[in-house]
């Protein structure tokens, strides 16, 4: 991505972080929590407001699939140091209490970006990736269920690198599967980290030529597209304070990809 001509206005502090909610990984990186959707209204049938999530999700029962692709966003930490972004594929936490996801994450440690890779099997602590992640590299991620057990695999389309992890997460529903932007989780308080300025985000095989991407499974639909989820599917934009501050486009006419933007 090309460097915006014009800084944005506006510094945003950043709250203590707790040291309980994420792992240290060597090379000084702290990834973060990346949670359940925080709900913040009902806008109408099909659509959502979220404290930390912004993007797409579909409902059902029985996911045992879903594939999304990505680029790195590049971050901006001029206009917001000490900021944070997460973008990443996922099934549950859009209703219940658990969330099996890979992605990466873009943030500004004071003026200075980071970009890493990381995987969560929410509730346990989120840990990097050991591959390496720079601004416009182009990302595809996927997780499975199978058997009890739940694997994500994340490739670096632009560099070749892959990693994948298994686990088996107790409790999960497998009731959603998401392809989200996110502002991560937790202040001192538990609240909702600044939103890095990541510009924009695109997702999906329209955008990032991933084929299969954005797809998920569940009991009812096979490798289907977000919007072949109909009713199911779920639009969600971030807000702050009442003013969105990360926003999805519709999806395109394929019914596979859409952008998210900063505001």
């Amino acid at each position: 991505m090309t460097r915006k001509g014009l800084a944005r206005l506006g510094v945003w502090i950043l709250l203590a972080v707790s040291p309980a909610l994420a792992q240290v990984a060597s090379g000084g990186i702290t990834p973060r929590q990346h949670g359940p959707m925080r709900l913040h209204a009902v806008i109408d049938e099909g659509s959502r407001t979220s404290d930390n999530w912004s993007g797409y999700a579909v409902t059902g029962t029985g996911f045992t699939f879903a594939k999304g692709s990505w680029h790195v966003p590049e971050v901006f930490c001029s206009t917001t140091p000490n900021s944070y972004s997460a973008f990443w594929v996922g099934i549950d936490g859009y209703s219940d209490n658990t969330v099996e996801q890979t992605g990466t994450a873009s943030d500004c440690d004071g003026t200075t970006p980071q970009y890493y890779a990381w995987y969560e099997f929410y509730p346990a602590g989120s840990v990097v990736v050991p591959i390496t992640v720079s601004p416009g590299d182009t990302m595809g991620a996927s997780i499975t269920y199978k058997n009890g057990v739940f694997t994500i695999g994340i490739h670096n389309h632009t560099t070749g690198a892959e990693f994948t992890k298994s686990k088996a997460v107790p409790g999960a529903d497998r009731t959603s599967a998401e392809w989200i932007t996110e502002a991560p989780c937790c202040t001192s308080g538990g609240g909702i980290l600044p939103l890095a300025d990541y510009d924009y985000a695109v997702f999906g095989e329209d955008y990032n030529t991933d084929p299969g991407t954005n797809y998920a499974t569940d009991g009812s639909e096979s490798d289907k597209a977000i919007a072949d989820f109909g009713s199911h599917v779920e639009k969600i934009t971030m807000v702050k304070g009442g003013t969105d501050i990360s926003v999805p486009t519709a999806l395109t006419k394929d019914g596979t990809s859409f952008q998210t933007t900063w505001h």
